[in-house]
């Protein structure tokens, strides 16, 4: 049926060796314009987070309607495992650029549904239902998007700028945030606060559904990696050898799963969970903390390449040590000093203090993740990885420090579920090292 879904969507099967591969640049341009999508259609969920809640789960108490919104967010992220599974076999069996494809056909579905969905006041329960079956539809085609690229890109790149190429993964999420922000600043000079929350929430949700047919047309033109092709001329291996090989190397799954949670915790609290800390918590103005998570954008896109290119110098263990250790040290100071005097000065500090750190880590980590998984399973190990540490810590991280906050009464909460995502990371960088003397990983760098 995917198979089917992609040949659907392309209007082809594949691309021919002897095509023109273009610029290098033109390439990471095309493979990560959907991972501006699916970033962009997370990032709006979590900025309207009261918004939708109020539409879609009405409750007596703001605080219930919130939290059905953010666990509405988080269950998407619950299917990214399987959506890993199914989905990173798919790409591994049949090529990276058909499986891209494919998860951007089901990412424009969970947008669609969010955006066009009636309220719960015009529909009743089958309001909630069917938005969150659109998020589960949404998270099971994020499950393989961000290892598809990553791996994509690991492939295109020369050997010694690994680093640097693979970090355009996440740049380009960044400039979803930055686009989100803008947007955002833009609706509220422009809409009451009345009209946001009525139906101005839904406007970012319409434009992202009218840039889909341009991401569409920019993906297709995708060609397939060199590295794939000449692997697929010696061995297309089947699909149970593609499960079975990626349960002989669970260890090596389980510290990409450790590796991750520093990265996507970090990311979900700077980005996602700023406006609703900023809102409710620190109780700054609209434009206060949305200008703040476009400069944070700015920072992460800034630093993100050139962390990468670092990596490729010094190496990607020194770099994901530093930026762990840093963390443990300073993210519950830094919450701790920013609770104490709410400002949006003191709220820029700290985040753009933690973009650093974020931006340092991932650019050495993304490209380290594809590095240690063995090469025939490298789309499902890595998206595998991602997404369970996804699941289970960073896809919750905005519900979770909501709740944390509520039971301790205490607004710097989030500085500690930070450090504790830090701890995660050091570990597992600390791990990866004997995992290689032990042969459970083959390939390792720096």
């Amino acid at each position: 049926m995917v198979s089917t879904l992609a040949e659907q969507t392309t209007g082809q099967v594949d691309v021919p060796a002897g095509q023109p591969s273009g610029s290098k640049a033109w390439a990471v341009l095309r493979v990560c314009a959907g991972n501006f999508m699916e970033m962009y259609d997370f990032i709006i969920f979590l900025y309207y987070a009261e918004e939708i809640g109020r539409a879609f789960f009405p409750s007596g108490s703001q605080f219930a309607s919130l939290m059905m919104s953010l666990a509405t967010f988080g269950v998407g992220f619950l299917m990214r495992p399987l959506g890993a599974i199914v989905l990173g076999a798919y790409i591994d069996r049949h090529g990276r650029r058909k499986g891209l494809l494919v998860t951007l056909s089901l990412m424009s579905l969970g947008t669609l549904t969010l955006a066009l969905m009636p309220d719960y006041d015009t529909i009743g329960l089958l309001a909630p239902l069917l938005v969150v079956v659109g998020r589960l539809i949404q998270g099971f085609s994020a499950g393989a998007e961000l290892g598809g690229v990553s791996v994509y890109l690991a492939e295109i790149a020369t050997p010694e700028h690994k680093g640097f190429y693979v970090s355009w993964q996440s740049a380009s999420q960044q400039v979803a945030v930055i686009f989100a922000g803008l947007l955002g600043i833009v609706l509220l000079k422009t809409l009451t606060s009345e009209q946001l929350d009525s139906w101005g929430w839904r406007i970012p949700l319409l434009v992202g559904c009218l840039i889909i047919p341009v991401l569409f047309v920019i993906r297709r033109s995708l060609q397939e990696t060199d590295e794939f092709r000449a692997r697929a001329r010696r061995h297309r291996p089947r699909t149970a050898e593609i499960f079975r090989s990626i349960v002989v190397h669970w260890r090596t799954v389980l510290v990409g799963v450790l590796l991750v949670t520093m990265t996507t915790v970090s990311y979900y609290l700077i980005t996602g969970y700023t406006p609703t800390f900023g809102k409710v918590e620190l109780k700054l103005e609209a434009d206060d903390y949305l200008t703040v998570l476009m400069l944070v954008g700015v920072s992460n896109f800034f630093w993100l390449p050139i962390m990468g290119a670092l990596s490729d110098r010094i190496g990607r263990r020194p770099l994901l040590l530093t930026c762990t250790v840093l963390a443990l040290l300073t993210a519950p100071l830094a919450m701790l000093w920013l609770v104490r005097a709410p400002s949006f000065s003191r709220l820029l500090i700290v985040e753009l203090w933690l973009s650093f750190l974020y931006a340092s880590y991932n650019g050495a980590m993304v490209v380290y993740l594809t590095e240690i998984m063995p090469t025939e399973v490298r789309a499902l190990g890595f998206s595998l990885a991602y997404s369970l540490a996804t699941a289970i810590f960073g896809g919750f991280t905005a519900a979770i420090c909501t709740s944390l906050i509520y039971v301790t009464g205490h607004p710097a909460m989030p500085g500690l579920w930070l450090a504790f995502a830090a701890a995660c990371g050091m570990v597992a960088t600390l791990l990866v090292r004997r995992l290689h003397q032990a042969g459970h990983i083959t390939s390792t760098s720096g």
